[in-house]
């Protein structure tokens, strides 16, 4: 029997990736040209990507795991714990290449299976919470001259400066605050997913000061996010091109700070850029990005030289997306602080 080369038999499965996908896949949806899913495991939801059509068929990426690959990849990362030699051998029997059977189901292995169960059930209780971010979002009302944009101006930043409002901010007269137990004017941000939907809603409560002042409400947790947002952001400015992060120009960049204030501090200073927000120091790395995004540069928190685990979780995002083939700067204070702190200081945002 002739053997096949690991690249001949990832373009024959990606010929055929539209019935590799329901076979391997059976819980994802087609998205356009692309079939969406959980993960690896095959849960429902959109943080695996995989090709359908053109040249990019069966090219896909895992944008919460980080894992990438073309279609003889993904037979081994959702089959083989990433063995290519068995996957070779499995996709030769599939095609039917092989003297072997080759209308045998796909026989996944017990760990895969109690984790898709598992994951099954869990998707349910994030579908409700994602419902619940949402309809939260939905209450929300312009920004520009609310209580949310006083807040930011008392912080030194001046949303008409930028080159547009970020439509992903927006105020909320009255959103509930588990804490004291009742509703408190609060800064919503939207917090997309690596395609553009809502999957979570980001809360920051503010008050008034006898002296009529927005500031950060007086609670042990002032913000907090209701839904899962790993690998999503809030996207605040786009950029001399003014696309959308999902149709941005080959070639392009884009800046990822922190925290949403941090972030609008950065995109103060750097107009032309595009700015995203990743929420968390440990979402930075995980934040799913176009292919067309080729650089990336993490602006953080210069949290002293002690915080080891800070640094780790820095070096730990740079390498996420160096590992997708991207140009990564890291960009931190001269002195501890934000960018923010930077920014009020007067000081300009400076890259190494």
């Amino acid at each position: 029997m002739r053997r096949h080369s690991a690249g001949q038999l990832s373009q024959m499965l990606a010929v055929r990736i539209q019935a590799l996908v329901m076979e391997l896949l059976p819980a994802g949806q087609r998205d356009g040209h692309e079939w969406r899913c959980g993960s690896l495991a095959g849960e429902k939801g959109q943080s695996l990507a995989v090709h359908l059509h053109g040249a990019r068929a069966g090219v896909w990426c895992d944008f919460a795991g980080g894992q990438k690959g073309d279609a003889l990849d993904l037979v081994a990362a959702c089959l083989f714990n990433g063995n290519r030699r068995d996957a070779m051998a499995w996709a030769e029997n599939w095609l039917g290449l092989s003297n072997a059977t080759s209308d045998a189901p796909v026989q996944r292995r017990p760990a895969i299976q109690e984790k898709l169960n598992t994951s099954q059930e869990l998707d349910k209780a994030a579908q409700r919470m994602r419902a619940k971010a949402r309809r939260l979002w939905q209450e929300g009302q312009p920004i520009q001259g609310s209580p949310a944009d006083a807040y930011l101006l008392n912080r030194g930043l001046d949303l008409r400066m930028l080159p547009h409002m970020p439509g992903s901010l927006r105020f909320h007269p009255g959103a509930w605050c588990a804490e004291v137990r009742k509703p408190l004017p609060c800064m919503l941000g939207a917090i997309a997913s690596p395609v553009g939907k809502l999957v979570a809603t980001h809360r920051t409560w503010i008050q008034q000061t006898p002296s009529g002042a927005w500031v950060k409400a007086d609670l042990r947790a002032p913000k907090k996010v209701l839904g899962s947002f790993s690998g999503g952001c809030v996207r605040l400015t786009r950029g001399a091109s003014g696309k959308a992060l999902g149709i941005a120009d080959a070639g392009s960049s884009v800046i990822i700070a922190e925290g949403i204030e941090t972030s609008l501090a950065v995109a103060l200073s750097c107009p032309e850029m595009r700015v995203l927000a990743g929420v968390s120091l440990s979402n930075m790395g995980a934040v799913g990005l176009p292919p067309e995004i080729t650089t990336v540069i993490i602006a953080a928190d210069n949290d002293g030289p002690n915080n080891h685990t800070a640094r780790k979780a820095l070096e730990a995002a740079c390498q996420k997306f160096a590992d997708q083939g991207r140009e990564v700067r890291l960009a931190l204070p001269e002195n501890e602080g934000d960018w923010l702190d930077v920014f009020k200081a007067g000081q300009d945002l400076k890259r190494s």
